[in-house]
C-alpha cells in the first residue's frame, strides 16, 4: 500500500488541491505496480515518488494552452520529476487515472458522511428511549387517528436512519474500484495485472469489465443513495414542522438566547433549520437525475459525464453532510411538550378512542354495524365544538349504558392499551 494522505474535512475531499492528491496517488500506485512486477525500473519510481510533486496553479496555467486538464496534470508533474518522468502514465488512458481517483474521493466521502450519520442515528436513539413513553397522537391525512408514543414515531425514524447506513455501506463497496485498462478497456497496452496491484495499493477492487470508463451505474447508485438519505432528512424535517405550528406545538426547534425570527414580527420562532433541510433535499434529488443521465455514454466512453459529475459530486457530498449535520444537532437539541401532546390528544373528549369503544360494544354481541353507527354519530356531534365530549356523549348514549358498565366505558379511554406491543419494536431496534 502507498500512503495514504489523512482524511480532510468533507469540503476539503472537493478542493482541486486534494483531487489533484489523488490523480498523483493513482499516478504512483501504477508505477509502483509496474515495478513491482518487473517492467520499469525501481529505482526510477523512487525517483518519482521523490520528486513528484504538482502546482494547482500552474495546472490550471498550462491546461488554458493544451485545453486537457490530465495532460495539463502530467506536464507540471514531470516538471518536477525529469527524465524518470517518462515512466508516468505508461500504457494508461486519462480515465485510469480519473476514474480510479474518483473512486478514492467517493470513497472517502462515503466514510465521512457515515461517521455523521451515526451521529445521527444516536442522537435519534437518545430520544427514542427519552421519550419511549409519551403519550401523542398519531395522525393520518393529518387528522387525528389513535395514540402512540413520540419514541415510536422516532423509532421508525432510527429504522430508516440504519437502512440508510446499511445501504451506504454497500454503496460504498460498490463504488470502490479502480479502472487500470488502457484506452477502450482492452489492456491492449498495460496489462490486468497492473491494474489488479495498482488496485490493491490504492485499497480499491479492479471494475469487473470497463470500457474506457468505469460504467456510470456505479455512480448514479452512489447519488441516488445520497438523495434516498436526503429524502428521509426532509421526512423528519418535514413532521417536525408540522408538529411546531401554532395550533399544534408538541414539538419546537431549539430557540438560542439572542435569536430573532421575524424582522417584523418579534414573537416568531420558526423552524427554519427544518426548512432548510427541506429545500436542501430538492437540490440533491436533482442530481440524482442527472446522475442518471450519465448512464447512456456513447459507444466505450464520451466525456458527457465529466463536466455535469464535476458539480453534482461536490454539491452532493457536501450538501449531504451538511444535511446529516444539520439534522443531527437539531434532533439533540429539539423541545417537546408532553403537556401539549396530552391536550392534543384529548381534544373533543378523547373522540381518537372512537375504535375502542367500538370493539368493546361489538365484544358485548352487538352488531358492527350498529356500533359503528352509535359510536359514529357521538364521535361526529363532538367533533369541532367547543363543548364537544365525546366520553360523555358516549356515557350517556342509552345503547352503550345498557350493554356497558361506568368502569368499561372509562377504560375504553385508557391510552396504555394502544401502547402495550411498542416494546416488541423498541426490542427489534435494541433499544
Amino acid at each position: 500500500m502507498i500512503e495514504r494522505y489523512t482524511l480532510p474535512e468533507m469540503g476539503d475531499l472537493w478542493t482541486d488541491t486534494y483531487k489533484l492528491k489523488t490523480w498523483l496517488q493513482v499516478e504512483i500506485a501504477v508505477c509502483e505496480a509496474q515495478a513491482d512486477l518487473g517492467y520499469i525500473p525501481a529505482d526510477a519510481v523512487e525517483e518519482i515518488k521523490e520528486k513528484a510533486q504538482f502546482d494547482p496553479q500552474r495546472v490550471l496555467e498550462i491546461e488554458k494552452e493544451v485545453k486537457h486538464d490530465v495532460i495539463a496534470f502530467l506536464t507540471n508533474v514531470n516538471e518536477y520529476v525529469g527524465d524518470a518522468g517518462r515512466y508516468i502514465h505508461l500504457g494508461m488512458t486519462s480515465s485510469d487515472m480519473l476514474d480510479t481517483a474518483l473512486a478514492l474521493q467517493l470513497r472517502d466521502s462515503l466514510s465521512v458522511m457515515l461517521s455523521q450519520l451515526e451521529g445521527l442515528i444516536q442522537a435519534i436513539r437518545y430520544q427514542a428511549q427519552q421519550h419511549r413513553y409519551t403519550v401523542m397522537i398519531g395522525r393520518s391525512h393529518g387528522i387525528h387517528a389513535e395514540p402512540i408514543t413520540f419514541g415510536f414515531k422516532l423509532a421508525g425514524w432510527l429504522a430508516e436512519a440504519i437502512r440508510h447506513r446499511d445501504r451506504l455501506c454497500t454503496i460504498q463497496k460498490s463504488i470502490s474500484v479502480g479502472k487500470i485498462s488502457g484506452a477502450v478497456g482492452t489492456y491492449a497496452n498495460i496489462g490486468p495485472e497492473v491494474e489488479a496491484l495498482a488496485c490493491q495499493k490504492l485499497g480499491l477492487q479492479p471494475d469487473t469489465a470497463s470500457t474506457q470508463v468505469v460504467s456510470r451505474d456505479r455512480h448514479a447508485e452512489y447519488i441516488q443513495g445520497l438523495a434516498l438519505l436526503a429524502a428521509s432528512i426532509e421526512r423528519f424535517a418535514v413532521e417536525i414542522r408540522n408538529l411546531q405550528r401554532t395550533d399544534v406545538l408538541e414539538v419546537e426547534e431549539f430557540f438560542s438566547k439572542g435569536q430573532k425570527g421575524s424582522s417584523a414580527m418579534p414573537h416568531k420562532r420558526n423552524p427554519i433549520r427544518s426548512e432548510r433541510l427541506s429545500g436542501l433535499a430538492r437540490i440533491i434529488r436533482g442530481h440524482a437525475i442527472a446522475a442518471l443521465e450519465n448512464v447512456a455514454l456513447w459507444h466505450e466512453r464520451d466525456i458527457s459525464h465529466s463536466s455535469v459529475e464535476r458539480v453534482m459530486f461536490p454539491d452532493s457530498c457536501i450538501l449531504t453532510h451538511y444535511m446529516l449535520v444539520e439534522a443531527t444537532e437539531l434532533i439533540k437539541n429539539l423541545l417537546v411538550y408532553p403537556d401539549n401532546m396530552k391536550r392534543n390528544l384529548n381534544c373533543y373528549g378523547g373522540v381518537v378512542f372512537s375504535q375502542r369503544v367500538l370493539l368493546t360494544l361489538v365484544d358485548t354481541g352487538m352488531s358492527r354495524e350498529d356500533a359503528y353507527r352509535v359510536v359514529q354519530s357521538c364521535a361526529h356531534e363532538a367533533w369541532n365544538k367547543p363543548e364537544g365530549n365525546f366520553r360523555q356523549l358516549i356515557s350517556d348514549h342509552p345503547e352503550v349504558t345498557q350493554r356497558l358498565s361506568p368502569e368499561e366505558i372509562e377504560s375504553c379511554f385508557d391510552p396504555q392499551h394502544h401502547l402495550k406491543n411498542l416494546d416488541r419494536v423498541y426490542s427489534r431496534l435494541n433499544i
